[in-house]
C-alpha cells in the first residue's frame, strides 16, 4: 500500500480550470495509475481533499505506486510525496489510541414499505447530530471505539459542505461531505486494518471514506 500527497495548484487556475467538480478530481487520481487504466483493471482507489493553513492537498491511498507524473499533474512543483503504507499498518497494536480525521458521506437506506426486498432510497443525513450518530453506530464493525471524554465521544465534526458531483452517465448532483477528528481505540486489529485501506461508507470513488491516523502524543 502507498500514501500518496500532493498540494493543489490552486494559484495556476488555466490548468486547472477542470478541477470544478468531484469527477474531475476522481478522473486525475485514476490516471494517475496508467497501467490499470490500460488494462481496463481500474482498482478502487481511496482519495479525498485536506486543507491545512490555507493550502489544499490530494491525499490518495493505492495499492500500487501512482505514477509520479500524473499525481502531480495539477500538483505544486515538488510538493508530491509517496510513502510505503505498510510499515505504518504493521506496527498498530491492539488496544492502541489514536488520533483520526476522516471524510465521509454520511448516509441512510429507506426502504419502500410495499417492496420489502427493495435495496431502499439512499438519503444523506443532514443534521450534525444525525452525522455525529452515523459514525458512532459505524465503529464497532469497523474495528474501532470512539474514545470517551467527560461530555461523550470525543471527536468533532470540523468540515461540512456539498460539493457538485459529475458524471458522464449522470447529471451534476450536490452530495453531502462531513470531516470528523477525534480520537479512537483499535478494538479489532484486523477489522480496523481493514477499514484503514477499505474506506468507510459510500462514495468512495469521490472522494469519501479515507481514514487516517496517527499515535497518541504521550509526555
Amino acid at each position: 500500500m502507498f500514501l500518496s500527497c500532493v498540494e493543489v495548484d490552486w494559484r495556476d487556475r488555466q490548468r486547472l480550470q477542470t478541477l470544478t467538480h468531484l469527477g474531475a478530481f476522481h478522473d486525475w487520481v485514476e490516471q494517475s495509475f496508467p497501467a490499470a487504466v490500460a488494462a481496463g483493471t481500474r482498482p478502487r482507489h481511496l482519495w479525498r481533499l485536506d486543507e491545512l493553513a490555507g493550502h489544499e492537498y490530494l491525499l490518495v491511498l493505492s495499492a500500487e505506486r501512482p505514477d509520479p507524473v500524473g499525481l502531480a499533474r495539477y500538483g505544486v512543483a515538488g510538493s508530491l510525496e509517496v510513502k510505503n503504507y505498510a510499515p505504518f499498518l504493521a506496527q498498530l497494536q491492539q488496544g492502541q489510541q489514536l488520533r483520526f480525521r476522516l471524510t465521509a458521506n454520511p448516509a441512510h437506506a429507506v426502504k419502500d414499505g410495499t417492496d420489502p426486498q427493495a435495496r431502499g432510497k439512499v438519503y444523506p443525513h443532514v443534521t450534525v447530530a444525525q452525522q455525529r450518530q452515523w459514525l458512532m453506530d459505524r465503529a464497532g464493525a469497523a474495528g474501532f471505539a470512539l474514545l470517551a471524554g467527560t461530555n461523550g465521544p470525543q471527536f468533532d465534526i470540523v468540515g461540512r459542505d456539498h460539493p457538485v458531483m459529475r458524471h458522464k452517465r449522470r447529471h451534476a448532483v450536490r452530495i453531502s461531505r462531513v470531516t470528523f477528528e477525534g480520537r479512537l481505540e483499535i478494538t479489532d486489529l484486523e477489522q480496523f486494518k481493514t477499514t484503514l485501506t477499505t474506506g468507510l461508507g459510500r462514495e468512495k470513488a469521490y472522494g469519501m471514506g479515507l481514514m487516517t491516523v496517527i499515535p497518541e502524543v504521550t509526555e
